[in-house]
């Protein structure tokens, strides 16, 4: 298998306590937060990660290197110019194989990445026009979080970016896609892949999967964020 990790973005938000680095480099608890995600994903069998790469890609690029040290093969796809969360994966598109995971940066689910896959699978055995499935969790207060609109169970109809408060079906940030699905982005564009590329696949026929993960999701871009993220770490992970 092989996963993208988008790890390009200005971190804007968190750029307080998080001055001098990329946000998916903000040391947690003694190294790199991307460095916990590629652990997690060759425990789980990848053994191809695609590093989406921009703002201050060289000290990404510097520290990973050809991830041997991690027990992965590890390539980079840099943005010239910011490209938005879909154009950077359409960058990539070259590197991937027909399926592949994805996952956020800046964000972690303790998500069971093959459940997740068998998922994906199963709804595309079912379904030939799935083109992404995408792990969302439930949360009791949605404010500042992507909202997915359900339907059937599992089948995603719609999206409301953080527009939404109270309980709700969040996007976790972790998925697994087709690259069909990359296949109808326009190249070398700034696209967002909440707002704006994950709509037009289902306006023009394509069909997208919820998997709800029965987990934990924290969010690392904000600085209360990334507090609560060290936190999580130092209790749930060793």
């Amino acid at each position: 298998m092989y996963a993208l990790i988008l790890a390009g973005g200005y971190g804007r938000r968190l750029r307080s306590v998080v001055a001098d680095k990329p946000k998916p480099m903000a040391d947690v608890n003694g190294k790199p937060f991307l460095e916990y995600q590629i652990e997690e994903l060759v425990g789980f069998g990848v053994t191809d990660v695609v590093l989406c790469v921009g703002y201050l890609a060289g000290q990404i690029q510097a520290y990973f290197g050809n991830g041997s040290r991690w027990g992965a093969r590890i390539a980079y796809a840099v943005e010239r110019q910011p490209l938005g969360t879909a154009g950077a994966l359409r960058n990539a598109h070259h590197l991937v194989p027909e399926t592949f995971f994805v996952l956020n940066g800046d964000s972690y689910l303790d998500v069971d990445l093959a459940d997740l896959l068998q998922s994906h699978l199963s709804h595309k055995s079912a379904d030939p026009q799935c083109v992404a499935t995408i792990a969302c969790v439930t949360v009791p207060n949605a404010e500042g979080y992507g909202v997915l609109d359900i339907v059937s169970g599992e089948r995603i109809v719609g999206f409301r970016e953080k527009a939404e408060t109270g309980v709700a079906a969040v996007n976790g940030g972790v998925y697994v896609m087709e690259r069909t699905f990359l296949d109808g982005l326009q190249p070398n564009s700034v696209v967002s892949l909440e707002t704006q590329a994950f709509p037009r696949a289902i306006a023009r026929g394509s069909s997208l999967f919820a998997y709800r993960a029965p987990c934990d999701l924290v969010d690392m871009g904000t600085p209360a964020g990334y507090q609560r993220l060290q936190m999580w770490m130092a209790e749930h992970r060793v």
